[in-house]
C-alpha cells in the first residue's frame, strides 16, 4: 500500500471513530422526517401517500436502504451517515489524485473529512446533503474521464450520477450544469463538429433524465405522482422565492459566522487554491473544472437563499479540493527554494485539517449528548421529543394514530405510531404562500376524521415560524379542538441545562415556567 493510501485509511478510521462515539445523538427534524417516511417505505407505503413535504423521494429511498441494513434506530441512521461520508471522502481523494496526484488527494480528503465533522455545519446529522454528495462526486470523476477519452458512454454515466443527486434533493441537480458547461467548452476547444457536440450533450442529458423518469414511473404506479408533483415542484417553486435580498444576506452571514470559527484555515487555503490555476502548470489543466465546481457548489448552496447550515456541506468538496491544490502547488514552489518545501506544505494541510476538530473538541469529545444538542440546536426540543415519544410508545396501542401539532416528525419515528395527518411540518401552513389556507383546512379535516388518541402540541416558535401575516384558521380551530383531550405529559424547557418532565396526574395541573414547552394530550374517554 502506498503512503497516500495509508494516509487515506488513517483519515477514514479517525473520522469513523469520532462518528461512532456519537451514534446515539437524537435525531433532529429533517432526520426524523426521512426516517419516518423511510420506515413507511420499508412497510410498503410509498412516499407522499401518508406524509408530505417538498423533499425529493430519493432521500426517502436512501433512508429505507439505511434502515433496512442497519436497523430502524438512531444508531442505524448515523451508521448510514458514516458510510456515506466515508464514500464521499474516498471520492474526494480520487478527484484530487486525478487533478494533481495522490498527495493532493490525501490533503483534500483529510480536509473534507474534518470539515464535515463540524457540528455547526450540522455535519453530525444525516442530512440529504451528505447523501447526494457521493453521486455528485462520482459524476465529476466520470465526467473528467469522459472528457479525456471522449466517451459518450461515460458521459451518460456521469449524467446518471447527477440525475441521481437531483432525485435525492433538488439542489443536487445544479451540479449537472457544470457537466454541460465543460462538455461544451471541450467541444469548442477541440473544434468538434456540431453533430459531435450534440451527441455528447445528448448522452449527458439522457443519462441525467433516467433517474427522474424512473422516479416518476415508480410514483405513478404507486398512485402518488400528483401529490409528489405538487409538493416538490408546485409548492416548492413558491417556497423558493419567499426570501428577500435583505433576508438572504442576513441568512448568509448568520450561517457563515459560526462555520468560519472552525474552518477559516480551509477558507484561506481555498482562496489560494483559486489562484493556482493561473500560476501552477499542473493544476492549470483542471482549472476550469475547479472554478466551475466552485461556482455550481455555491449556486447549489444558495438555492432559495435560505443558507441553512447544512447547505454549506455542498461547498465542502470543492473547498477541500482547492485547498489541496494550493498545498500541492505551494509544495512545488517552495521545493524549488528548499528541499523541505513539500514538508512545509504538508504541515499546512495538517494544521488546516486538525483545526476544525480542535476548535470543536469540547463539543465532539467532552460534551454530554444534552450539551451537544443545546450547542447545535439551542433550546429546540430535540432531546425532549425522544422522551415524549417513549411515553407515547409505552401507552398507545400499536394501531393508535397520533398527531404532532408542530414540526417534530421524529416523534412519529421514535413512537412507531402512524400519523393522523400527512402534514408532518407546520412550516408550509404558516408561510405567506397561496396554498397555506387550504393546507390548514385540509389538516383540520384530517384530524377531525382520524380522531387521534394522542396529540402532541409544540409550543416553540422554531417549530412553527409563524409571522404576523400567517393565516390564523388553524390556531382558532385548535383552541376548541383540544378541549376533547386531557394533558398527560409536558416537557418544560426551563433553560439550556434543565428540562422538567411531568407525566399523567403530575402533568394535568402543572404550570410551565418557560415559554418553550411540549405537551402530550390524550383523548378523553379513550
Amino acid at each position: 500500500m502506498s503512503w497516500p493510501l495509508a494516509g487515506l485509511l488513517v483519515v477514514l478510521v479517525a473520522a469513523a471513530a469520532i462518528r461512532i462515539s456519537l451514534l446515539d445523538v437524537p435525531l433532529d427534524r429533517d432526520e426524523g422526517e426521512y426516517a419516518y417516511i423511510g420506515s413507511m417505505l420499508l412497510d410498503g407505503i410509498p412516499p407522499y401517500a401518508r406524509a408530505w413535504n417538498m423533499k425529493m423521494p430519493g432521500i426517502y429511498a436512501v433512508y429505507a436502504l439505511v434502515l433496512g441494513v442497519f436497523g430502524r434506530t438512531i444508531a442505524g441512521v448515523h451508521l448510514g451517515l458514516l458510510v456515506a461520508n466515508a464514500l464521499s471522502t474516498a471520492l474526494v481523494f480520487r478527484l484530487g489524485r486525478r487533478i494533481d496526484g495522490p498527495w493532493m488527494g490525501l490533503g483534500a480528503a483529510a480536509l473534507f473529512a474534518a470539515t464535515t465533522l463540524d457540528p455547526m455545519t450540522l455535519g453530525l446529522g444525516a442530512y440529504a446533503e451528505h447523501f447526494l454528495l457521493p453521486p455528485v462526486l462520482a459524476g465529476c470523476l466520470f465526467l473528467l474521464r469522459a472528457l479525456d477519452t471522449r466517451s459518450t458512454v461515460l458521459l451518460a454515466v456521469s449524467g446518471g450520477c447527477f440525475g441521481a443527486a437531483f432525485v435525492i434533493k433538488q439542489s443536487g441537480g445544479v451540479f449537472g450544469l457544470l457537466a454541460v458547461a465543460l462538455v461544451v467548452h471541450a467541444a469548442v476547444r477541440e473544434r468538434a463538429t456540431i453533430i459531435t457536440g450534440a451527441r455528447r450533450i445528448g448522452a449527458l442529458v439522457a443519462g441525467a433524465v433516467v433517474p427522474f423518469l424512473l422516479v416518476c414511473g415508480w410514483l405513478a404506479v404507486a398512485g402518488t405522482f400528483r401529490t409528489f408533483w405538487f409538493w416538490t415542484f408546485t409548492y416548492a417553486s413558491h417556497y423558493g422565492v419567499l426570501q428577500t435580498i435583505d433576508g438572504a444576506a442576513f441568512n448568509f452571514v448568520v450561517a457563515v459566522d459560526p462555520i468560519a470559527v472552525a474552518s477559516w484555515p480551509l477558507f484561506v487555503l481555498a482562496l489560494v487554491g483559486i489562484t493556482t490555476g493561473t500560476w501552477d502548470e499542473t493544476v492549470r489543466r483542471h482549472r476550469w473544472f475547479l472554478w466551475g465546481l466552485l461556482l455550481v457548489s455555491f449556486a447549489a448552496t444558495s438555492v432559495g437563499f435560505y443558507y441553512r447550515a447544512q447547505y454549506f456541506l455542498l461547498m465542502a468538496p470543492v473547498l477541500s479540493l482547492l485547498a489541496g491544490a494550493a498545498a500541492s502547488a505551494l509544495g512545488r514552489l517552495l521545493s524549488r527554494a528548499h528541499r523541505l518545501g513539500a514538508i512545509v506544505a504538508g504541515a499546512i494541510v495538517v494544521v488546516a485539517a486538525t483545526h476544525p476538530i480542535a476548535a470543536r473538541r469540547a463539543t465532539l469529545f467532552e460534551a454530554t449528548t444534552h450539551e451537544l444538542i443545546r450547542t447545535v440546536h439551542d433550546r429546540n426540543p430535540i432531546v425532549e421529543t425522544a422522551e415524549i415519544a417513549r411515553y407515547i410508545r409505552e401507552h398507545a396501542g400499536k394501531d393508535d394514530r397520533i398527531a404532532v401539532i408542530g414540526s417534530e416528525p421524529q416523534i412519529y419515528f421514535y413512537a412507531r405510531r402512524p400519523a393522523a395527518t400527512g402534514y408532518i411540518y407546520m412550516y408550509p401552513l404558516m408561510e405567506s404562500q397561496p396554498y397555506a389556507p387550504a393546507m390548514q383546512r385540509d389538516l383540520i379535516r384530517e384530524l377531525t376524521a382520524a380522531r387521534p388518541r394522542y396529540l402532541v402540541f409544540v409550543n416553540v416558535h422554531a417549530s412553527w415560524l409563524a409571522t404576523p401575516a400567517s393565516d390564523r384558521t388553524l390556531v382558532a380551530w385548535f383552541d376548541g379542538y383540544w378541549r376533547d383531550f386531557e394533558r398527560v405529559g409536558i416537557a418544560d424547557i426551563v433553560s439550556r441545562d434543565v428540562t422538567r418532565y411531568r407525566w399523567d396526574e403530575a402533568a394535568r395541573d402543572y404550570t410551565p415556567e418557560s415559554p418553550l414547552w411540549v405537551a402530550v394530550f390524550r383523548r378523553r374517554g379513550s
